[in-house]
């Protein structure tokens, strides 16, 4: 049976046609499911018996079980469990222009990034694109709160589950539903070349983020296997074109581990890197964990870093931290749950 939060209104829409009814109950179903959220079939009031029980034949309402939820100063982590008890984290972080939303796309991850504790527990398989969106829509509940940010930068590369990813910013951008804005919705990718050669031409207001978190080949391949793949020439230049056809500012995420790739010929290594190239840089404290070698910058570290960025014409930011006390890094809260 299949989940019905993971259809497009286009999807929805012939689906009902196929079931011998009018389109226009398409529109009524999809305002019950994302302005109203009812939470069965037998509250959509306006639709007749008959067709209630043809959706209920045909389609699943089923929820995400939180297991866990974890709180700290503006911001909340929750831990669901899905329907084979495989299990998921999102990120609720509360900024002064808006609630953000910290997405998974796949249980664990096989990209295997050194300083990353998702990449740890291998991936079991793609989040399927309900899955994704009752993410959102059930933190909403939870917390009584409107979402207006959603980055997928959970567990999981979203460029490995690309379709879903697609069909799940298709249903969250719809605005006889959930109506978030493309631009306030950001897909992070590790740096699948093919992937973002596919997504320049769907031509979404979406933003792009790298993660890049290296300035050369060398160490990039150290702590991101996929370097190896997809070198940064390779990856610089498809990034180039994206810029040229979207029109749109990259992000670069840009993880500071100490002594590992915050060094001053590291900053200056990235300045060249990036000079000419309309975006920002992002640098992020590192989240430490039990089972990581990696430290986390110090302050002074990442402060002069970012001075030797700033002073070179880059856009720097240094991200705000959120929830050091909750497990905040990803795959953090789901490999202490795994290990218990």
């Amino acid at each position: 049976m299949k989940n019905i939060y993971g259809l497009t209104l286009n999807e929805l829409e012939q689906e009902i046609i196929d079931l011998g009814e009018k389109k226009f109950k398409t529109l009524q179903i999809y305002d019950w499911l994302y302005k109203k959220r009812v939470s069965s079939f037998d509250e959509m009031t306006n639709l007749k018996k008959e067709l209630i029980e043809k959706l209920k034949n045909k389609y699943s309402l089923e929820p995400l079980e939180i297991i866990d939820k974890l709180e700290d100063t503006l911001v909340s982590k929750y831990l669901f469990k899905l329907k084979d008890n495989n299990k998921i984290e999102a990120v609720l972080m509360r900024h002064d222009y808006g609630n953000s939303l910290c997405v998974s796309t796949e249980v664990g991850c096989n990209m295997g990034c050194a300083f990353c504790e998702s990449g740890r527990l291998k991936k079991v398989r793609a989040l399927e694109t309900d899955e994704m969106v009752k993410q959102i829509l059930f933190i909403e509940a939870d917390l009584n709160i409107r979402i207006t940010h959603v980055v997928l930068m959970g567990i999981g590369e979203p460029f490995d589950n690309y379709d879903n990813v697609m069909k799940f910013i298709k249903i969250i951008n719809e605005p006889k539903g959930i109506e978030l804005g493309a631009r306030h919705i950001t897909i992070s990718t590790c740096g699948i070349i093919p992937k973002i050669r596919k997504f320049m031409e769907e031509n979404l207001q979406v933003n792009l983020a790298i993660s890049l978190h290296a300035p050369n080949n060398n160490l990039r391949n150290r702590i991101m296997p996929i370097n190896k793949a997809y070198p940064l020439e390779d990856l610089i230049k498809i990034l180039k074109e994206y810029i040229d056809k979207t029109h749109r500012r990259l992000t670069f995420e840009y993880i500071m581990l100490n002594n590992v790739n915050d060094t001053k010929e590291c900053a200056l290594e990235l300045v060249n890197l990036l000079k000419g190239i309309n975006c920002y840089v992002n640098l992020i404290p590192y989240n430490e964990t039990s089972h990581i070698e990696f430290k986390r910058s110090t302050n002074d570290r990442v402060m002069n870093f970012y001075d030797i960025l700033k002073k070179n014409g880059i856009a720097v930011t240094v991200r705000r931290e959120f929830g050091s006390k909750v497990m905040a890094a990803c795959g953090q809260l789901r490999s202490h749950y795994e290990e218990e």
